[in-house]
């Protein structure tokens, strides 16, 4: 019986020493569990390498003031004060209780829009034998090119002050380390094609040609106009050295011969097998909320183009559509009153800008709806002085840094409605005074 109970002990010893066993175990691959479950997946290398967005930065920094008295008066973002036509309105009215607005549309864009720009791009652009695909927006138009031209092992060039958006695509897209950043001629403030040409020459010659050059013309962020001659010359070299040249037209209705005083100082456009054009509704019509834009490219392009288009948005927005359509009818005309009054606005700005003239040349005024300036040489921070305006003097800017060129600060002279917009510069030339003093 001793002997019985003995073996029986020691049995109940061995299960319980397993069953213990066997908890720990599964005690131990429990926490294990927790502890990498605890570990929250990082976002990609790709977006971790993209920059912040700026104007984001700018709207959380407005909220931040938001109980300041008088709040924060915004020259930042670039937008326009006007609203769409009333052609653009009613087309909206009109499709609004149409049930054909629910369903999908053609991938690259409506017939009757796609006619529509066809006729103003040979019209007024002198675009001919280009296909024509429609966006929501140039910043998705040209999303859907970087995508369709470029590898993440590409070279790409972009000319600094650039577009803060264009650069964060080719980050996001894997491409930030491949990224070669062009200057301007100190005397044009145009992109230097005589660097260029060079730049291209002996990326070719290592093995590792450039991709794509990209430009803005009007440029955003230093308001200059680059003239038809000069971008020939650019296109040519593209053209030479096989690269995809891409010009971002957003503000092609923005020029000021007014101001310039040349006859010339009117936006052109290039044509070419190697040559892609975006243009935008967002700005001269008024339609930034309505997001749409397009695409003219070579032929050979449609199905890369395609193959994006069908996986970011599917189509472009049904009834955008139809408010662009309303738009083009209102024409060019309604455009150019529109930008004719922002001539006095310019000289405004520029006046209050002008105690920054000794630090440096103030850029901008043939083109777009910017001026860019540099700062005293003690506050070259720019992000700090974006932040001290703001708190201090109730007045909102871009800093030059977001456009890769720091120590300088942009303006938008387009975007306050008359009053407010004056009372905005007043703030922004007190500020500036105090800075410089």
């Amino acid at each position: 019986a001793k002997a019985t109970s003995t073996i029986a002990c020691e049995a109940f010893s061995r299960h319980l020493r397993q069953g213990i066993g066997r908890k720990t175990r599964g005690l131990n691959l429990k926490i294990r569990y927790l502890s990498t479950k605890a570990a929250f997946p990082k976002s990609s290398a790709r977006i971790e390498s993209t920059d912040v967005p700026c104007i984001v930065q700018m709207q959380h920094m407005l909220a931040r003031y938001k109980d300041r008295p008088g709040g924060v008066a915004s020259l930042a973002q670039g937008i326009v004060h006007w609203g769409p036509p009333e052609e653009a309105m009613e087309a909206a009215q009109k499709a609004i209780s149409d049930s054909t607005m629910n369903l999908y549309g053609p991938v690259d864009g409506s017939p009757e829009l796609k006619q529509a720009i066809q006729d103003k791009l040979e019209s007024e652009n002198n675009i001919r034998n280009s296909k024509v695909m429609v966006t929501m927006g140039a910043n998705q138009a040209y999303t859907n090119l970087v995508i369709a031209l470029v590898d993440s092992g590409d070279p790409t060039i972009l000319f600094k002050p650039y577009y803060f958006n264009h650069h964060m695509c080719l980050q996001m897209t894997g491409g930030a380390h491949n990224v070669i950043l062009g200057g301007v001629t100190p005397d044009s403030l145009m992109p230097d094609s005589k660097w260029l040409e060079k730049t291209l020459e002996s990326k070719l010659a290592a093995g590792s040609p450039v991709k794509m050059v990209t430009i803005v013309n009007p440029c955003n962020p230093t308001g200059v106009l680059i003239p038809g001659e000069k971008l020939r010359e650019i296109s040519d070299i593209c053209e030479r050295f096989g690269t995809w040249l891409v010009v971002d037209n957003t503000y092609e209705h923005f020029t000021y011969p007014e101001i310039t005083g040349k006859d010339n100082a009117m936006h052109e456009c290039v044509e070419g097998d190697n040559v892609v054009n975006i243009f935008s509704f967002s700005k001269a019509y008024g339609l930034m909320g309505w997001r749409i834009g397009y695409i003219a490219f070579p032929e050979n392009l449609v199905e890369p183009l395609v193959k994006v288009q069908d996986t970011i948005p599917i189509c472009p927005n049904i009834l955008a559509q139809k408010v662009a359509l309303g738009a083009l009818k209102a024409g060019r005309g309604w455009v150019e009153q529109k930008v004719s009054s922002l001539v006095a606005n310019q000289k405004y700005m520029l006046e209050a800008l002008s105690p920054l003239q000794e630090f440096g040349q103030i850029w901008g005024g043939s083109g777009a709806i910017y001026l860019m300036a540099p700062l005293p040489p003690s506050h070259q921070d720019d992000f700090k002085v974006v932040q001290w305006l703001a708190g201090e003097h109730g007045v909102a800017v871009i800093p030059g840094s977001a456009c890769g060129k720091s120590g300088m600060i942009r303006v938008c002279y387009a975007n306050l409605l008359p009053g407010r917009f004056e009372s905005a510069v007043d703030s922004l030339a007190r500020g500036l005074k105090e800075l410089s003093g």
